[in-house]
């Protein structure tokens, strides 16, 4: 079984105090849709290690925008930090995007890859995918599904051609205005 997860991410109990709006977008650079979960307040600041280097990625005034793209095998995450400056871009590799009961969600495929604000591209999850495959959480035909979607998405980056990651503030500052704020900073 793929885990699923909705971009209101309302299981997650670290975060105490929030924010959350979804809209749908069809425009020439993106269709499908977006979701915003502002961080008021957490129990305490979530920090990931990627080779040697601390990042925190959760913490008071924080905002992950959440990009579920229609007909698409990736869902895009831009954390924000309090100041409105991207953290990171963490694309999941998915084996669909969908909604239910009014929610996006995605069915992951257990590869992510990570784009470090200095730019650096990180693969994660690789031992994870395989060990789905082995057990039968996946079959073949996912397997193959979640490599190509990578190593597509791979490609893009390293071609500056992953368009998303740069519809991301922008895409910020629609979804913000449902909370009244006229910019990322406030």
């Amino acid at each position: 079984m793929l885990k699923r997860r909705h971009g209101d991410r309302s299981e997650w109990k670290r975060v105490l105090k929030r924010q959350y709006t979804q809209k749908f977008l069809d425009t020439d650079g993106f269709k499908g849709y977006v979701t915003l979960l502002k961080i008021h307040k957490v129990t305490e600041p979530l920090f990931v290690y990627y080779e040697e280097k601390n990042v925190c990625i959760v913490d008071d005034g924080y905002m992950w925008l959440q990009h579920f793209p229609n007909n698409e095998h990736y869902s895009l995450t831009t954390m924000f930090d309090a100041n409105g400056e991207v953290v990171q871009w963490y694309i999941d590799i998915t084996y669909e995007n969908g909604v239910e009961n009014n929610l996006p969600y995605t069915d992951d495929l257990f590869l992510d890859i990570i784009v470090l604000s200095t730019g650096e591209v990180l693969q994660k999850d690789a031992d994870e995918l395989e060990e789905a495959l082995t057990r039968g959480t996946i079959n073949q035909s996912q397997y193959q599904l979640a490599w190509a979607e990578a190593n597509k998405i791979n490609q893009q980056i390293e071609n500056n051609d992953f368009q998303l990651m740069k519809l991301a503030k922008t895409h910020l500052e629609i979804l913000l205005k449902d909370f009244g704020d006229t910019n990322a900073n406030d």
